[in-house]
């Protein structure tokens, strides 16, 4: 499958908005001002290998419900996380009750589930709504980590 669906983003630095592919090789970055773009994406069963686990940085993966309060709550945390570490991650919302196969393979329990994968290899993993400061330190931990793994 090859998808040639798209988002719209708002550039943080000029305000101008942004057609970005959701499946891209490479860092999306502004038209005008040429910053790096956060990237928020939404996957399902059908396209989460192309949009998540062929991805050429960390996509952090929300597993949410629409009925879910602190799921609701995290939301713009997550949105924070991906302005903050634009560039350097992609941030994937799947909505767990539109994609039961992703919902059993990724054995959610509660949700929000949170995921960090590389490459498609899950490298962290966390239930539960968390401030943003909390939620990027987690994110760059377990980016960390990934980077310590592949240099040595």
């Amino acid at each position: 499958m090859s998808t040639t669906r798209t988002t719209t983003v708002t550039c943080p630095n000029c305000g101008r908005g942004n057609r970005i592919p959701v499946a891209a090789e490479g860092r999306p970055r502004c038209g005008r001002c040429k910053q790096p773009l956060p990237w928020l994406v939404d996957a399902g069963d059908d396209d989460f290998a192309e949009v998540v686990e062929r991805a050429t940085v960390p996509v952090v993966v929300d597993l949410w419900a629409t009925w879910c309060g602190p799921c609701r709550m995290v939301s713009p945390a997550l949105e924070q996380v991906a302005r903050d570490l634009a560039g350097r991650i992609k941030l994937a919302k799947v909505d767990i009750d539109k994609n039961p196969r992703l919902s059993r393979r990724f054995d959610v329990q509660a949700v929000p589930t949170l995921l960090v994968l590389d490459k498609g290899e899950t490298i962290a993993r966390q239930a539960g709504a968390a401030p943003a400061r909390a939620l990027r330190s987690w994110v760059e931990q377990a980016m960390e980590g990934r980077h310590t793994t592949a240099g040595e």
